[in-house]
């Protein structure tokens, strides 16, 4: 029986076109290994270029929501998805954005127990039901937002996100990608 990891097996690097390996090697240089998510999805071109493009589009921004609040987006929502991959991946970028330890553990278990703020609550609630209940999304989803002063640009972000990594979430369950061993210990232990 083949093993589901060796189904859709990475491609050589060297054999990839220039700009996805000059982006490989860049992650590589910058992060000290590559993540197996560059890996695994670059062996069709074509998606991995739209895939990062959009990827850097939503999570890259330095308007309106902070780039740690993206990332709780994406860890809570990727634990509803039940996505490890995710999780773990995002989970050390958010570490190391929020410059707090143990908020990605929270967030990952249980955003509603976190040490995050009314606002942030109310951000992952939306982004939680846009990924478990988007049917359901009404008025009085958007007044709370607006209420925690959300604007609308801020609000699609985070439906943005929360659907993005729905497809995301989808893909690195279906290929059983498996988080890198290094993103489990990044950012547990701040830096001095």
């Amino acid at each position: 029986m083949t093993h589901p990891a060796d189904r859709f097996p990475a491609p050589d690097i060297n054999a990839l076109p220039e700009d996805i390996r000059t982006r490989i090697l860049g992650v590589q240089e910058k992060a000290g290994f590559v993540p197996n998510v560059f890996l695994k999805l670059a062996q069709r071109p074509e998606e991995f270029r739209a895939f990062f493009a959009y990827h850097d589009a939503l999570m890259e921004k330095d308007t309106g929501l902070t780039k740690a609040e993206r990332e709780m987006i994406v860890v809570a929502t990727s634990a509803v998805n039940q996505c490890l991959y995710c999780v773990v991946a995002h989970g050390a970028v958010l570490r190391i954005r929020a410059k707090q330890p143990l908020l990605a553990d929270q967030i990952a278990v249980n955003y509603r127990k976190a040490d995050i703020t009314p606002r942030q609550r109310a951000m992952l609630d939306f982004a939680v039901k846009v990924t478990a209940e988007s049917h359901r999304i009404g008025e009085p989803d958007f007044a709370t937002l607006e209420q925690h002063g959300l604007s609308t640009d801020e609000i699609w972000d985070i439906a943005a996100i929360a659907a993005f990594f729905g497809l995301s979430n989808r893909m690195a369950n279906v290929i059983n990608m498996m988080p890198n061993a290094e993103f489990y210990l990044m950012g547990r232990v701040p830096k001095a």
